[in-house]
């Protein structure tokens, strides 16, 4: 999505959009971890944080970066089984997806998957969590209807490069 790794604001502002209450995070696109370490400083237990990266360098290098974390190498599509192999969501659902993929770049239909896949692991009032770069959210407006979800825009990172607008969905009517 950028050149450059998520920035430190941009990163907290990701962790801060969490509901308080949440224990069981999945993180998906981690890249190099940024997100993944203000997650972390906010007080999401490494045992409870599941960081999902399709590269396989990245996967690495995430996993030598973060070594008490379950670090899945997947693609979000599947992410009903990369969190049944997760030993950290083996009781429950999560409570957050965090996300750093480039959805505003994505044909609607493969947002449609990845996204119905992160709210298939989520608990009834469970977010998702999204960042963007352009000027509005970044789901196309079918795949919001059709996944009966609605959001708010939660924080907007001047001084990451470049600037981000945080967004959190959540389903209309919880389950």
């Amino acid at each position: 999505a950028s050149v450059v790794p998520s920035g430190r604001q941009l990163a907290s502002l990701m962790a801060a959009a969490l509901p308080s209450t949440s224990a069981r995070v999945v993180e998906l696109g981690a890249g190099t971890g940024a997100i993944t370490n203000a997650l972390i400083h906010h007080g999401i237990a490494p045992e409870s944080l599941l960081v999902v990266e399709m590269n396989p360098v990245l996967h690495r290098l995430l996993q030598k970066r973060f070594p008490h974390i379950h670090v899945a190498c997947g693609d979000a599509r599947h992410l009903e089984s990369l969190v049944g192999a997760s030993h950290a969501f083996a009781a429950s659902e999560a409570d957050a997806v965090c996300s750093s993929l480039r959805l505003l770049t994505m044909p609607k239909e493969l947002q449609r998957d990845i996204v119905a896949a992160a709210f298939n692991v989520l608990a009834p009032n469970g977010v998702f969590i999204q960042y963007t770069y352009g000027p509005r959210h970044p789901l196309d407006e079918d795949v919001l209807i059709s996944l009966g979800l609605k959001y708010r825009r939660a924080a907007l990172a001047w001084r990451n490069l470049p600037p981000a607008r945080v967004y959190v969905y959540s389903r209309r009517t919880p389950l």
